[in-house]
């Protein structure tokens, strides 16, 4: 941080400042494990030119941009879904197929996510004209690079082109540590308090111990309040550190657990997951453009899609599958019933 505001002082322009943060976000994410420092490397020069493709090619020529989503799924799907996809076979099939027993390089489900979004949105004519060290440090940025939130290109590159990112004001400085204690305080007191009470249950039980009600209920709810006071205390910390520098990264979480509905529950949780979903998955499925009943196997669809990207086991497919027919419910009941005194839909 102090290089970097030692940088922006006696430099003009943010040439060198991006240069600086780019490579400290990389030496971060090297840092854990160097060997996967070549695949966001890669990840990035690779989409970033298939970027430059789409923009350069005239007419109705979708290859580049089918080239650019193909290739980041490829890519994200030998990671996270290879040794998933060998073991259901070897299941169904009683074969013997070896699994790779990868691990997943940090964060390649954001980064992923995120360029796919910049191609798409390259191929509208909704990006602006970016430099390979621009878009470097738009993908790399650390504070959001491991755990999301989800970042936009319209969150950080245009205020770079601007020149409104890189402010380093006392005034942005107090509201980035102030967000950034908060985040550390939710993780550090709630989240890894929560945890303790939630594993102590789910211990016993996976012991084959009998459970009370009490027991039951103390270790759902305590699993339920760490889960949101973990991730949200993440995206706090990130939010705060990218403050500090003059990048605002987006709003990830609205209070979920006061949601009054499932359709207000997933506008309010991991908001731009949500944003993400429904530009690039649910609406170009056709939405709800192709009457009701393709309207709700679309959002069935993205739900089961959001379920898997989560993890690469059939919990994860589940738990999306179960939010997709409570959303289905949801929509369903709206277009029968209204609330409009009581507000619960």
């Amino acid at each position: 941080f102090l290089v970097a505001v030692l940088v922006r002082k006696f430099k003009s322009g943010t040439g060198a400042l991006l240069l600086w943060m780019t490579m400290s976000s990389l030496f971060f994410y090297g840092f854990w494990e160097a060997n996967y420092l070549p695949i966001i490397l890669v990840s990035i020069a690779g989409n970033w030119s298939i970027g430059l493709w789409i923009r350069h090619t005239t007419g109705s020529n979708r290859i580049p941009l089918f080239m650019g989503i193909a290739g980041n799924l490829v890519g994200l799907g030998y990671y996270k879904y290879f040794d998933f996809l060998v073991s259901n076979i070897n299941t169904a099939m009683g074969s013997n197929l070896l699994e790779m027993d990868l691990i997943l390089p940090l964060g390649i489900s954001f980064f992923t996510f995120q360029q796919i979004a910049y191609l798409v949105d390259t191929s509208r004519n909704l990006t602006d004209k970016t430099n390979i060290l621009e878009y470097a440090f738009f993908v790399s940025f650390f504070p959001q690079l491991i755990a999301g939130p989800i970042v936009h290109h319209r969150h950080i590159l245009p205020a770079i082109h601007r020149g409104e990112s890189f402010n380093f004001s006392a005034e942005q400085s107090l509201a980035g540590l102030h967000a950034f204690a908060i985040g550390f305080f939710k993780k550090v007191v709630i989240a890894d308090s929560l945890v303790l009470a939630s594993s102590a249950v789910f211990d016993a039980a996976d012991a084959g111990q009998s459970l009370s009600s009490h027991d039951a209920i103390l270790g759902t709810l305590s699993f339920t309040f760490y889960i949101y006071f973990d991730f949200s205390a993440y995206t706090d910390m990130a939010i705060g550190l990218a403050l500090m520098f003059g990048v605002r990264l987006p709003k990830n979480f609205d209070s979920p657990l006061k949601a009054t509905a499932f359709i207000d529950f997933w506008q309010r949780w991991h908001i731009t997951l949500s944003e993400f979903l429904r530009d690039y998955v649910y609406i170009p499925l056709g939405g709800s453009r192709k009457g009701m009943a393709l309207r709700y196997f679309n959002l069935l669809s993205t739900m089961l899609i959001g379920g898997l990207w989560h993890g690469a086991t059939w919990m994860f497919v589940f738990w999306g599958g179960v939010h997709g027919v409570l959303l289905v419910a949801n929509r369903g009941v709206r277009a029968l019933i209204t609330f409009p005194r009581l507000g619960f839909w």
